[in-house]
């Protein structure tokens, strides 16, 4: 992990097209400015990571539809 210093106003580039900048710091939180392509989602750690799950859990799902569907596929032909 790459930890850096910054000063309000200053600011970091992640490669050519996204750069982050420090827009406030009050008490121990910090204010966050970031510049990036549309094509690029920007989200906060804990939101992505209620992402995944929820895309593991549709994953999961559609496989149990997956294999009920060919059960009872393979029930009629039997």
């Amino acid at each position: 992990m790459l930890v850096l210093t910054r000063k309000c106003g200053e600011s970091l580039r992640i490669g050519a097209g996204i750069r982050v900048m420090v827009v406030s710091t009050s008490g121990g939180q910090v204010r966050l400015g970031i510049e990036a392509p549309a094509r690029i989602p920007v989200f906060r750690e804990e939101l992505y990571a209620r992402i995944v799950e929820a895309n593991r859990e549709a994953a999961h799902a559609s496989l149990e539809a997956l294999n009920n569907l060919q059960a009872d596929q393979a029930s009629e032909e039997g």
